[in-house]
């Protein structure tokens, strides 16, 4: 989970409680669940009045796809493996099923809850599924552009928002933003790095949208 912060502040935080875990990773699940269901009914996570949303799900489809579909070969291959221990099968069983939903409930996360352009609250809103939101006020985006990146070095102060193993987007920033990862760890970041479908529409929403014109 991320959230905008008020400047620059400490460094990593120590990461979650034994007891804070488990409900960070129910929280988790649930999402996903919920991204299942706005997925089956054509719904958007996050879409506002004014605003434009930007997709960035189209380059990780056939992985997740092709994910999806070992993770069903090997259910119906254990299940043919533990026919004779019934209890043992059912157990590996219910385990494979979900399996296969979580990772079809990530796809759906990612498409779901795309990046958002709102001039009105005057903020650019990047994701990725249910694990970033970043929420950067367009007032500190020094500049944003399109750069295709295939290979990403962590560095202090940026964040990389890979998708299928690149990036199309780069939004450098005059003062920093705090990015709390999914284990509540906080830093702050200066570059962020994302990817779009159509990085192109994408850059120029957000510099319209910080010269205070609405977006298409």
């Amino acid at each position: 989970m991320t959230r905008q912060g008020p400047g620059p502040g400490p460094g990593p935080g120590p990461g979650p409680s034994l007891v804070a875990l488990p409900r960070l990773l129910i929280r988790h699940e649930l999402r996903l669940l919920a991204s299942l269901w706005l997925w089956a009914v054509r719904r958007t996570h996050g879409a506002v009045a004014g605003g434009s949303v930007f997709g960035y799900a189209r380059g990780q489809g056939a992985m997740m796809s092709g994910f999806a579909f070992v993770c069903v070969v090997e259910s119906v291959m254990m299940s043919l493996l533990l026919r004779d221990w019934p209890t043992v099968h059912h157990v590996v069983l219910v385990l494979d099923v979900y399996t296969v939903v979580i990772v079809i409930g990530l796809h759906a996360a990612s498409v779901v809850r795309p990046h958002v352009v709102d001039p009105a609250a005057g903020t650019l809103r990047i994701r990725r599924a249910v694990h970033v939101d970043v929420r950067i006020p367009l007032e500190r985006i020094a500049t944003v552009r399109r750069e295709l990146r295939a290979t990403h070095e962590r560095a202090d102060g940026e964040l990389d928002l890979a998708v299928g193993s690149q990036t199309s987007v780069t939004v450098e920033l005059a003062e920093p933003v705090a990015h709390v990862s999914f284990f509540g760890r906080r830093r702050e970041v200066r570059v962020v790095r994302c990817h779009a479908d159509d990085p192109g529409a994408f850059v120029r929403a957000v510099d319209l949208a910080r010269e205070g014109h609405a977006v298409p």
